[in-house]
Parts: structure tokens; sequence; C-alpha cells
């Protein structure tokens, strides 16, 4: 039976990581609640990858927009995940991330946000109001 180590944390990795439903950067850490994109609220949860292909590091990120706000009310600002989740399998070292595969695969259906992809949009004075 195997470990499986849950919210680990690494500056380097969250340097790294974008939320694929808004496009941020910025995630925040909530003692004893989890990590949050800063902008949308989704939950983002870390786990160590059973399988490393020889890097050093392997991880998994789980984001679950359970905790998402606004994410009915604009969706140009913000794109739903399937079935409220999706993970990413990064390996690599600090500075030298890659992302290695999206589950569920992106595709027709669903393509994440890419990182700043909303950065020129502006959010109408009427959405603000409710994050």
């Amino acid at each position: 039976m195997s470990l499986e180590i849950l919210n680990r944390h690494s500056e380097a990795l969250f340097e790294f990581l974008w939320c694929p439903v808004c496009g941020h950067e910025i995630f925040s850490h909530i003692p004893f609640e989890g990590v949050f994109c800063k902008n949308c609220n989704t939950q983002v949860e870390l786990q160590e990858s059973r399988e490393t292909r020889g890097y050093e590091e392997a991880v998994l990120a789980c984001f679950d927009t359970t905790t998402t706000w606004n994410l009915h009310v604009d969706e140009k600002l913000r794109r739903d995940l399937p079935n409220g989740s999706a993970r990413v399998k990064v390996f690599g070292a600090p500075g030298a991330y890659e992302v290695d595969w999206w589950s569920p695969e992106p595709g027709e259906d669903w393509e994440p946000v890419e990182r700043g992809e909303f950065d020129d949009v502006e959010e109408p004075s009427e959405v603000s109001h409710l994050a």
C-alpha cells in the first residue's frame, strides 16, 4: 500500500500552476480548508503521482469547482470543468515544470482556460458585487 500525500505545498509548483477555470495564477492557502484560486475560488488539491518517469517531481493537481463563485453568471470570464473537476499531471523540477496530460482530455467539449486568457476582459459591474 502506498501513502498518498494531499495538499503538498511547493512554491515553485504554485508559481507554475494556473487555474483552468479563469486563467489566473494566484492561489490562497486557507489553513485546514485547502488551497483556492484567489480570483474565482476554485479549489486545488495536490497529490503525488504514482508514476514519475524518472523525474524528480511528478504531481497531480486536482481542480474542483464546487467552491467556485460566479461560474454561472459570466461565462466570458470563467469556463466550467467537465463534471466540476479536472486533473493535470505536472512533472519536472522547479523552473522547468511541464504539463504531461489533462484528465479529462481537452477536446471539443472542454478546453482549460490558458494562463492569462481573460486578463484583457473587464468584469461587468453587475457581476463583481457577487464575488
